[in-house]
């Protein structure tokens, strides 16, 4: 994958998340709960686009993660540097 699919309209703010524990907790704890699977994905995205936005706290200190408004969601895609691998995948009765 080269970038990321538009938000839905129920989905205004793009989060990506700044540590892989992080985005694992939220694919196998969060994610497959409540859509049926949760993906882990890596990816570099250009510092120079990543200085305009600070690094947000959600409830923990490792919970840490950009706000990226969808109307953004381009220029994001555009900032990344490389592909996006899914480094692992999360189903029900799976632990990763």
């Amino acid at each position: 994958m080269r970038a990321f699919s538009p938000r839905l309209p129920e989905q205004p703010i793009f989060y990506p998340v700044t540590t892989e524990d992080y985005a694992i907790k939220i694919a196998r704890d969060w994610n497959v709960r409540a859509s049926g699977s949760g993906y882990v994905t890596r990816f570099e995205v250009s510092t120079a686009y990543l200085d305009g936005y600070q690094v947000e706290t959600a409830g923990g200190r490792a919970h840490q993660e950009y706000w990226i408004p969808a109307e953004d969601l381009d220029n994001f895609n555009a900032a990344i540097v490389g592909d996006i691998v899914v480094t692992r995948e999360y189903h029900p009765g799976t632990s990763g």
